[in-house]
């Protein structure tokens, strides 16, 4: 005979160690059963069905303890044996901005420079002369050809307009002569403190191609006329891309005050499926501890997060700072952005104010100058459980992983980059790549690492992270990073809880538990019976973040 409701629901707190609220009622509104849940509550791994209550779990069991939950108001939905998900939470990426460039940018994501060309031409037909030609997802290993886009190419395609065509990595960017001109650069320009202007080693002449702060010439040139509707509508637009893959929970790695609003404004409009967790550029910061303003600040739906300082460069673009050079390039090491003291003095000031910490830091000389200046400032102004979090942090070896169980510090390795980014990896050598996206020497150390897809320089798609991750494998199947693989159970965990803990959020949501936040995913298949190399094909039938459905395939 099932359990009264007040028995079973008393079990339930004692399982789970205790109810996390005082629920408004105990009634559900939705129960979901005949599923076939994978919670990641290790105190109950398996479920049939759950009970949600005003956007929460009211209780998790099997068919006969939840079914007999339901009132006379209760909706209830069989879920056929679909394996059922916790929501997945893609720790470090950049929803706000993506929004923005898929409203107003060329998608370069495309196959052939003629491609490209062709897109950007099309796109100049439509603009004023003399107006600005925008472009983004632009790869340089992706095209046909085998080659970067050259400025001449640029120039014979689109000769009146300025054009800046920003890689997907977002570190780097090709540009016409006219756009140079604007931002009055010529041959003789210096190349900047932590930036790079190509040149033809021949001619001593620029080539368009324009690495990290090599960028801020142009940043300051071209007009940036968003409205306030216009930042909800990129927020509205990416919310609905990311959702509809099982995204329920987001970082935006490199927030701004007009991004923190663009959420609360799509929010407020019924617009925004995924949470927010918003890194603040140090930038900003001023403002931000004028206003009083520090890490946590917000509700479920949108908080502040940490504030963002960036040490070195891209892996994607191969201009992340490393200890030994490229292959193939003996004298480049990649770039340093901001230099140690400099990232210290900016660190510390948000330290100080009791704001967490998040460092782009990708190969393992800007991972340990981040160390560095962590561990400093543990030691000058010690505070528990700061969760300091390595944005990316890439190349490691193990003295790094040592350091960083010893910090509690938090890596935030890219999910989907063996998979999506193979043919980039040869330029790192087999050595290096086994130490790279190092999941598996992370978990063994007793760290936890976050899922995380840095959108746009990689896809988002958690079925494509968790592939990549279990396997190491590219679209064409090379192994990139062995013994690097974890297993899927350990990838879920480390896409769904992980990302919870990082944001100081694991006792709100991250697994489907009696209390937290009722953020799931419902999968087409049942991913533990896949063949691990065809994880990526699985589809996304349905995501609910907060007991609602926000995509329904």
């Amino acid at each position: 005979m099932p359990a009264s409701r007040r028995e079973f629901l008393c079990g339930l707190g004692a399982m789970s160690g205790s109810m996390l609220f005082a629920m408004d009622r105990s009634e559900p509104d939705l129960i979901l059963y005949n599923g076939n849940f994978w919670t990641v509550n290790p105190r109950q791994p398996r479920a049939q069905a759950v009970a949600i209550s005003n956007s929460r779990f009211l209780a998790i069991g099997s068919n006969d303890e939840v079914l007999p939950l339901a009132a006379g108001s209760a909706k209830k939905v069989d879920l056929g044996a679909k394996t059922v998900l916790p929501g997945f939470i893609d720790a470090h990426s950049h929803p706000a901005e993506a929004g923005l460039s898929h409203l107003r940018m060329v998608d370069c994501d495309l196959r052939s420079i003629a491609d490209i060309l062709k897109a950007l031409r099309e796109r100049a037909a439509k603009t004023p002369p003399g107006q600005w030609v925008l472009g983004f997802k632009y790869d340089d290993t992706k095209t046909t050809e085998g080659r970067p886009l050259t400025l001449q190419e640029l120039d014979a395609a689109v000769p009146d307009h300025p054009v800046f065509v920003q890689h997907r990595g977002g570190h780097t960017a090709w540009t016409n002569s006219l756009a140079m001109k604007i931002a009055k650069l010529d041959d003789k320009s210096p190349d900047p403190p932590g930036g790079k202007y190509d040149r033809n080693p021949a001619t001593g002449r620029l080539t368009g191609h324009i690495r990290e702060h090599g960028n801020d010439v142009f940043q300051k040139v071209i007009p940036s006329n968003f409205t306030r509707d216009d930042h909800r509508e990129g927020v509205r637009l990416i919310s609905q891309m990311m959702t509809r893959t099982g995204v329920t929970s987001v970082t935006d790695a490199l927030g701004s005050p007009d991004g923190l609003r663009a959420y609360q404004d799509a929010h407020a409009a019924g617009q925004l499926g995924m949470r927010i967790y918003c890194h603040i550029y140090y930038a900003f910061m001023d403002q931000m501890l004028a206003a009083g303003v520090k890490t946590g600040l917000g509700d479920e739906w949108v908080r502040v997060g940490a504030q963002k300082m960036i040490c070195d460069g891209s892996i994607s673009e191969r201009t992340a700072r490393l200890s030994q050079p490229y292959i193939g390039r003996p004298d480049d090491f990649g770039i340093i952005v901001t230099p140690e003291e400099e990232l210290y003095q900016q660190a510390r000031k948000a330290h100080e104010a009791g704001w967490q910490l998040g460092t782009h830091a990708n190969g393992d000389v800007g991972i340990d100058i981040t160390l560095r200046v962590y561990e400093r400032l543990q030691k000058e102004l010690p505070r528990p459980d700061a969760r300091y979090r390595l944005e990316h942090c890439t190349v490691v070896n193990d003295g790094l992983v040592q350091r960083i169980k010893a910090l509690g510090a938090i890596p935030t390795p890219f999910s989907t980059y063996a998979y999506y980014h193979g043919e980039k990896m040869k330029e790192y050598g087999p050595e290096r790549v086994n130490h790279m996206f190092a999941l598996r020497s992370f978990i063994d150390a007793g760290i936890r690492p976050t899922q995380a897809s840095d959108y746009p320089p990689g896809p988002f798609e958690p079925m494509m992270a968790l592939q990549s991750e279990v396997t190491r494998t590219d679209a064409k199947g090379n192994v990139w990073g062995p013994q690097q693989k974890i297993t899927l159970e350990e990838a879920i965990r480390v896409g769904t809880i992980n990302g919870a803990y990082a944001s100081y959020e694991e006792n709100l949501k991250g697994s489907i538990e009696a209390g937290k936040l009722a953020d799931l995913v419902v999968l087409g298949r049942d991913v533990f019976k896949e063949d691990p190399s065809n994880i990526i094909n699985i589809p996304i039938e349905r995501t609910m973040t907060g007991g609602k459905w926000v995509w329904e395939g």
